[in-house]
């Protein structure tokens, strides 16, 4: 009895002119990327039928390019986007010589993987309240021998790291609760909606970690937090009235808002 023969493999054209009737602005990059991590014909038929069903490339991919880093992205785990650099920088800028590195909200553990990566040996904890993204930030620490703890903020971390933290970085869900429906579909639909929902005007979780920062917190330390444009001033209010000394830094280039406060010496 004969065997059923495999279908063709895709053209790299052929993948270009699904991903571009699936609406792919980038349809071009996109297939490149996609041909170059598939490993097997029916591979690569499968990533494309998920991509052009929706699917963020990312999760298509299994990894996002970040800071320098591939961060593997597993599916129901929130994306690490290309602006969120602009907080990696903005910590290592504010603080070069921290020895202790807590990622709160880290989704993928991206911003803990290339803090670690590029400040050398540093004791490194990332915490989220969801499994899934615990998981898949573990897998991203690993090389920096990193330990990640399922939680609610602050309640997840080991208590010896009050007041030894030089860098919390917290990616806090920012999008105001009305304004979510709003989301592209790929985030909408495939991201967990804990990681997006900010809450009525979008800094609910902000304001709990700006509340708790400074207890955790070295002298000197800093913690950070992604926001938007419009919510840049009252998150910088949230932070002073945590007692933080506090800035707001923005790249027009990445269109990122962050804030900064320190915990003085």
């Amino acid at each position: 009895m004969s065997s059923v023969p495999s279908p063709p493999p895709l053209s790299a054209s052929a993948v270009v002119s699904a991903l571009r009737a699936a609406g792919c602005v980038f349809a071009e990059d996109e297939a490149e990327l996609i041909l170059g991590t598939a490993r097997t014909p029916a591979e690569l038929a499968s990533m494309v039928d998920r991509r052009t069903a929706g699917l963020p490339l990312e999760q298509v991919l299994g990894w996002a390019l970040f800071h320098g880093l591939r961060i593997a992205v597993e599916p129901g785990v929130f994306v690490p986007r290309r602006r969120t650099e602009f907080l990696v920088d903005q910590a290592l800028t504010q603080a070069p010589d921290a020895t202790v590195v807590v990622d709160l909200c880290c989704g993928s553990g991206a911003l803990g993987a290339a803090l670690a990566d590029a400040l050398g040996p540093v004791e490194v904890h990332a915490a989220d309240i969801d499994p899934a993204a615990v998981r898949c930030a573990r897998r991203n620490l690993a090389p920096y021998e990193g330990r990640s703890h399922v939680g609610d903020l602050f309640d997840a971390l080991p208590p010896a790291l009050r007041g030894r933290i030089g860098i919390l970085t917290a990616n806090v869900p920012y999008v105001p609760s009305a304004e979510v429906q709003l989301l592209p579909a790929e985030a909408r639909d495939h991201e967990p909606p804990a990681a997006l929902d900010g809450g009525a005007d979008g800094l609910d979780v902000l304001r709990r970690v700006a509340a708790g920062a400074p207890g955790w917190l070295a002298p000197g330390g800093v913690v950070l937090a992604e926001t938007s444009e419009r919510q840049a001033p009252a998150a910088l209010r949230a932070f002073t009235d945590a007692g933080l000394t506090a800035r707001t830094a923005a790249s027009e280039e990445l269109y990122a808002h962050v804030v900064i406060g320190v915990r003085e010496r």
